[in-house]
């Protein structure tokens, strides 16, 4: 169960990471903090690239940084933007192939939460692994 202290935590980590991101063409920062279910937290941050396609956002750096430690199931997740943007199409199929219960909280730069999803609510009917099955 995710606590108010943990959703706190988790933003806090967010919001501190934002700062580390590198957004020369938009200015739009992102930080991200994920919870593994071993409880290990791993933060991230989006990267733009002059060639726009190359960026890659906030949520899928913290992703990949505990997948790359060998975590394959996440609690939650935290994203803090100025404005409380909520993740691209990319990052909810990304956080859809690791979990559709995994909690997404969605902050502004006064750690102010401002919503609570899962994955499943901001990807119905995901395509999966189960996609892929042959018959």
């Amino acid at each position: 169960m995710l606590t108010n202290e943990m959703r706190e935590t988790l933003i806090q980590k967010a919001l501190n990471a934002r700062e580390w991101a590198y957004a020369p063409y938009s200015d739009y920062t992102v930080g991200a903090a994920v919870l593994t279910e071993s409880g290990k937290i791993y933060d991230g941050v989006n990267v733009e690239n002059a060639v726009y396609p190359l960026t890659v956002c906030a949520e899928r750096v913290a992703i990949f940084k505990a997948v790359s430690q060998g975590e394959r199931s996440f609690q939650a997740i935290a994203v803090v933007t100025r404005n409380g943007g909520t993740p691209c199409g990319a990052c909810r199929q990304v956080m859809a192939e690791f979990g559709m219960d995994t909690v997404v909280l969605i902050a502004n730069l006064e750690r102010k939460l401002l919503a609570e999803y899962t994955v499943a609510d901001l990807l119905p009917n995901a395509f999966g692994q189960a996609d892929l099955e042959k018959s």
